[in-house]
């Protein structure tokens, strides 16, 4: 089966985002066959703020040493780190992964959308097998936060030739329903806590991406740790360190 394939099973495709080796080899060792990276999880984990190009380097040597995996890897490229489309070709064809995530945004604002249509047209051209997942911002920054606006880029993004539609931030099962109706490709969202992934396949949802989720939750389980064993009470479970080093060998050996 193929990256592009697993778009197509009976539930969306649930894509877990690593922000490092270790992450990506938990990932792999549970089952899932296909795993992204997080741009914000890249971005803390060296001390720099999201979505401001600040992850180029760190992101392209996360790709490299994820190759050996034996899953898909989809990479988030933030906006591709170039206003220069060739440019932005280029970078992606240096990863070697499966897919990449682009964004139609830039340090936190929109950019125009014949920008980033001609970004995907470039990173296709050069890579016709990496599967572009092209994302809009606009529910996520609250910028042409309409369903009309939204799928007129899509739309602008799909005819460059976008293999897939990325909407962060839309959450209502009545715009759900529309964008999945409305477009050609399949249709990504970030984990919405009230709707299963079973409901999201009701509305035509093909994928579903936990973005900086398991970062964000990892972080706060390592300071419950510590503060459990600070104030008395017995820390929580883990994977014990055997396992894991075993399965840092095992990737070593790769």
């Amino acid at each position: 089966m193929t990256f592009r394939e697993l778009h197509d099973g009976a539930l969306p495709l649930l894509l877990p985002n690593a922000w490092d080796v270790a992450s990506a080899l938990a990932f792999a060792e549970a089952g899932f066959p296909a795993i992204g990276t997080t741009s914000f999880g890249v971005a803390a984990a060296s001390g720099v703020p999201d979505g401001r190009g600040g992850t180029r380097e760190a992101s392209r040597a996360l790709a490299h040493a994820l190759a050996p995996l034996a899953v898909f890897v989809s990479v988030d490229v933030e906006d591709g780190y170039s206003d220069n489309p060739d440019e932005v070709a280029s970078y992606v064809a240096g990863l070697g992964v499966a897919g990449v995530n682009i964004e139609d945004s830039t340090d936190g604002r929109l950019v125009e959308p014949e920008a980033h249509a001609a970004k995907i047209t470039a990173v296709k051209a050069a890579n016709p097998d990496v599967y572009v997942n092209a994302r809009t911002d606009t529910y996520w920054l609250g910028e042409d936060a309409t369903l009309s606006a939204t799928l007129e880029r899509a739309a602008a993004y799909v005819e460059a030739g976008a293999d897939g539609i990325f909407v962060p931030g839309v959450t209502k099962p009545a715009e759900l329903r529309e964008l999945a109706v409305n477009l050609p490709v399949p249709v990504n969202v970030l984990v919405i806590p009230e709707l299963t992934l079973a409901h999201l396949a009701d509305l035509g949802i093909r994928r579903v991406s936990t973005g900086s989720l398991p970062y964000r939750a990892a972080l706060d389980a390592a300071v419950a740790v510590a503060t459990a064993v600070r104030d008395g009470q017995s820390p929580p479970s883990a994977t014990p360190y055997p396992v894991m080093q075993e399965r840092l060998t095992r990737y070593a050996r790769s």
